[in-house]
């Protein structure tokens, strides 16, 4: 009893000092306090046909973070980097569409939605000024829905460079 009590001591000890990656090194973020959420994020949904699948991310100092999931040239995460200025414009823009002022939901049953076409993509678009926050689902199949959410869905993808990673 002694023994096998013995063995999985040396066993746990040993285990304890075996690991099996070394710890990853801060990234550029880190040094500059900038770790918060992301001060954009655009995720956009499943059609009937071969619309993109992928979310992203851009956070206040310009880390794009990316993940393609269907019918995009990269799949899986990437990232890459805009200036501040880029992120600091792509907010002011969002703020001078009234993107915080929009309904939070675009989506089939909602009164904002209007008349509804299945097996079109959605996309839901998040920010942050620091100050506000604002979540928007947007389902393209609703008529009624501001021209001004695809606008500034494109406009995302447009300054993070999405086409790098989508093909499109």
């Amino acid at each position: 009893m002694r023994a096998a009590r013995r063995a999985s001591l040396l066993a746990l000890t040993l285990s304890a000092c075996h690991s099996s990656a070394p710890a990853p090194a801060p990234g550029p973020e880190a040094s500059t306090g900038q770790m918060s959420a992301p001060a954009v994020t655009l995720e956009r949904t499943p059609c009937f046909g071969s619309c993109p699948v992928y979310a992203l991310s851009i956070s206040r100092s310009g880390v794009v973070r990316f993940d393609g999931k269907k019918f995009v040239e990269h799949t899986g995460p990437d990232s890459a980097k805009i200036s501040p200025a880029t992120v600091d414009s792509l907010l002011a823009e969002m703020d001078e569409a009234g993107f915080y002022d929009l309904d939070e939901r675009y989506t089939s049953g909602t009164p904002a939605c209007g008349r509804y076409a299945t097996d079109l993509p959605s996309a839901t678009m998040s920010a942050t000024d620091g100050n506000r926050v604002r979540r928007i689902q947007h389902d393209h199949g609703c008529a009624d829905a501001p021209p001004v959410l695809s606008r500034l869905e494109s406009r995302i993808d447009e300054l993070a460079g999405t086409a790098r990673w989508t093909g499109r």
